[in-house]
């Protein structure tokens, strides 16, 4: 009987340090997958699905995005990063959301249908550090 509780105890250690270094390694993917995204070279807007225009991410402009001959949107590009600062939907949820940089994140005004997203291949993080 001694040799059975010795066992089971032993099982759920096992058990509970596997489950321990799964999460510990999960959290590393994500924190690496998080922190080394590419950079990315420019931004594309596009507007009812039509793109609108393509603008460099290096280079510090403010543009007023327009439907139907009126200023909707105002994106503004400044140190690298792209950000919707105005907007005259009702929500402003692109207003609220974070600037972007990276490859592929995207900000959304759906009543305008809006998307700016960042493409391009800028230079990861990795390269830089490495060089």
């Amino acid at each position: 009987m001694a040799s059975i509780i010795w066992t089971s105890k032993n099982e759920e250690k096992d058990i509970i340090f596997l489950v321990v270094v799964f999460i510990g390694l999960a959290g590393i993917a994500a924190g690496f997958y998080l922190t080394h995204q590419d950079t990315g070279a420019s931004v594309e807007v596009t507007v009812d699905g039509a793109i609108y225009g393509t603008y460099p991410l290096d280079v510090d402009k403010e543009i007023p995005i327009q439907k139907d001959g009126k200023t909707t949107n105002l994106l503004v590009i400044k140190d690298g990063k792209a950000d919707v600062t105005e907007a005259d939907c009702p929500d402003k949820l692109c207003v609220h959301q974070k600037a972007i940089s990276k490859t592929n994140e995207t900000i959304v005004c759906l009543p305008n249908k809006v998307v700016v997203q960042v493409i391009g291949t800028g230079e990861s993080e990795l390269d830089s550090i490495a060089r």
